[in-house]
This record gives C-alpha cells, structure tokens and sequence, in this order.
C-alpha cells in the first residue's frame, strides 16, 4: 500500500458511517485478512458495501470499514479504494 504525501487525517473523513459505498478496483488481502491466503480477492470491482467504522493508518490516512452484505466481508478500504454509490 503505497500513501500520497498529503496527511489525509488533517481533513475530515471523506465518507459518514453508514454510507453506501462501491469498490473501484479489485481489493486483495495484503496479509491482515484473517482466514484468507495473501492475494486472496476480498471484493470485486463495483461490489457495493456500507462504511460500519472509520479508523486511520499510520496517521495518515483513514480507512474505512466497508461491510459488504453479498460476501459478508468487513474490509479496510482507502477513500481512493471506493466512491458513494447512487441509489439506484
């Protein structure tokens, strides 16, 4: 996981707990999803989750606990990682 320069925590979250959210790429586990091998794909391209927390990393970014409802999954995601997802 490569972070921006910018000190993303000195704003305010991009996102509010429970907002609908969609992945924009592949998300694979980079070793700290439990149960799951390195690489492990966790969400696909377009699934579409609910932010259940917000914590930082390194205190620098924050990351977004997305609960995706298909899967079952709770996945850390980066607020590059996924958008707002449109009611459709």
């Amino acid at each position: 996981m490569r972070l921006s320069e910018e000190v993303e925590i000195e704003s305010p979250p991009l996102y509010d707990l429970g907002a609908r959210v969609r992945v924009l790429k592949v998300l694979r586990n980079d070793g700290t999803f439990p149960g799951q091998d390195k690489g492990a794909r966790l969400a696909e391209k377009g699934d579409i989750g609910f932010i259940v927390s917000i914590g930082t990393y390194l205190q620098r970014a924050y990351i977004y606990s997305v609960h995706f409802l298909e899967s079952n999954r709770v996945v850390g995601c980066l607020s590059r990682e996924i958008e707002l997802a449109e009611d459709r």
